[in-house]
């Protein structure tokens, strides 16, 4: 019989704070009297719709949405318990990773979800093209999360991080776990 194998995403306890891994994306926030929203534009009607699982899982109410150009997005309930989380990620109208900060191994997941893709034997962890001033600090978070990416495509309109080696990508699934129950979520998932 083998053994059963656990990844952290699936045993550590979700949080608001694990929605920092739409922000490490491209994430948004915005902000009003009745507290802040959190949302994210993706490419695919599977992101968006594993993005509200995970999303409620934290504790937040979530529901898909097309942004205005029509593409499938994922979007929070407005809610003052988001408020500490955006704010520490948008600091005016900027967005700036927190100096401390470290992906957990949910935050990653919905990072992967969000922003993640195969490219052969490598995988790429989508940056914000706007926020060009995080993508050095994200590769020094998930580096002190015992990954080490390289940065790439920083002049055009896919910036990434990416990860490659056996050992990197095995680490990388130990944190973030199994594709999301959507069959479409396999083929961007990473593999060993």
């Amino acid at each position: 019989m083998g053994q059963l194998s656990f990844f952290s995403a699936e045993t550590d306890e979700p949080s608001l704070e694990d929605l920092s891994g739409l922000f490490a994306a491209h994430g948004q926030s915005s902000f009003s009297p009745a507290g802040s929203r959190v949302s994210i534009v993706v490419d695919a009607q599977w992101r968006a719709d594993a993005l509200v699982e995970e999303i409620e899982l934290c504790g937040v109410r979530a529901h898909p949405a097309v942004s205005d150009e029509g593409s499938p997005m994922a979007r929070t309930e407005t809610s003052k318990s988001l408020d500490a989380l955006t704010r520490s990620w948008v600091k005016g109208a900027v967005k700036t990773m927190p100096a401390d900060w470290v992906p957990s191994p949910r935050a990653l997941r919905l990072w992967a979800i969000a922003a993640g893709r195969r490219e052969e034997d490598r995988y790429l962890l989508g940056l914000d093209p706007h926020a060009p001033e995080t993508h050095s600090p994200l590769a020094t978070a998930l580096m002190r999360a015992g990954i080490a990416p390289t940065l790439v495509g920083t002049r055009g309109h896919s910036p990434a991080l990416r990860i490659a080696g056996r050992r990197r990508l095995s680490r990388l699934l130990e944190n973030i776990g199994a594709p999301p129950g959507h069959l479409d979520a396999v083929g961007f998932w990473p593999t060993v």
